[in-house]
């Protein structure tokens, strides 16, 4: 029996990898790619080299995925512990299916790993939080009314998301970013098609259900975690006011520049997280 495209992509990976395993997986979402200066002992798996892995095309989102030990903190004499990194996603956007990632988080239980950590940018719905402020996501609305099951048939597509993103993840992500000098907020994530911004009277709309930051991602990931059987811990890095809430002008250059401006802010928050929920 041929393997499924999910079995030959942890086939390839645990291959190159040799003996070492994860225990986490962090994708890596628009402003996050500080996070992968530092690492150590890094090895590269090209999403071209995954037939679960989709064709990335936006800027700012490489192709690859990195096993890399974490850099050593608190005067530690190793490193720490093995994490893997998908650096980069499909967005729905790009071609309107919300399954894009799927296989690459099916792949992500496949090789072993039990935590998921997804990072995205997200424009901010408080005007107490500015660009370069962080959120632990406590929950979503998935306003785009898609799924990344659609297309599955049996009865485990039918997944309880009462509680999504892991409370005890989310507590001990607060706690070591504190520790780190960082202040991790707790709000709800909107999602949004895109890839135009919203206007400013979708933003006053999605003020009234409750949304603490938009974006185009991360909640198809969450939910194909889930199916899969991954803990998931989700963080915005936000990188603008929300249209209507500044004079500002939105575009994904701008996004991209300002998220730049805090990577090193958020690389620093995300370390110290990983370090607490990876050993």
């Amino acid at each position: 029996m041929s393997l499924s495209p999910v079995q030959r992509s942890a086939e390839v990976l645990l291959k190159a990898w040799g003996g070492r395993r994860p225990k986490v997986a962090v994708v890596l979402g628009s402003g996050w790619a500080g996070m992968v200066q530092g690492l150590q002992e890094p090895m590269d798996v090209p999403y071209a080299d995954l037939p679960a892995f989709p064709p990335l095309g936006i800027a700012g989102h490489a192709a690859c995925v990195r096993l890399a030990r974490l850099p050593a903190i608190g005067g530690a004499d190793s490193a720490g512990p093995d994490v893997m990194w998908l650096m980069g996603r499909q967005h729905a956007y790009e071609t309107g299916d919300a399954t894009a990632m799927r296989g690459a988080v099916q792949t992500v239980a496949a090789i072993g790993c039990t935590t998921m950590v997804v990072t995205n940018a997200a424009g901010s719905l408080h005007s107490d939080w500015p660009a370069g402020s962080l959120m632990a996501l406590r929950d979503h609305l998935n306003l785009v009314q898609r799924s990344p099951l659609q297309g599955l048939s049996g009865s485990d597509r039918f997944v309880d998301m009462g509680a999504a993103y892991d409370a005890d993840l989310r507590r001990r992500a607060i706690e070591a970013a504190a520790t780190a000098g960082a202040v991790l907020q707790e709000g709800v994530y909107a999602w949004m098609m895109g890839p135009q911004f919203e206007t400013p009277a979708e933003i006053r709309m999605l003020k009234i259900l409750g949304a603490d930051a938009v974006g185009m991602s991360t909640v198809p990931e969450t939910i194909a975690a889930r199916h899969s059987g991954l803990r998931v811990l989700a963080i915005s890095l936000m990188t603008n006011m929300a249209a209507g809430l500044d004079a500002q002008r939105l575009s994904h250059e701008q996004t991209l520049t300002a998220a730049a401006a805090h990577e090193q802010h958020a690389a620093q928050a995300l370390r110290a997280i990983l370090h607490s929920i990876a050993n």
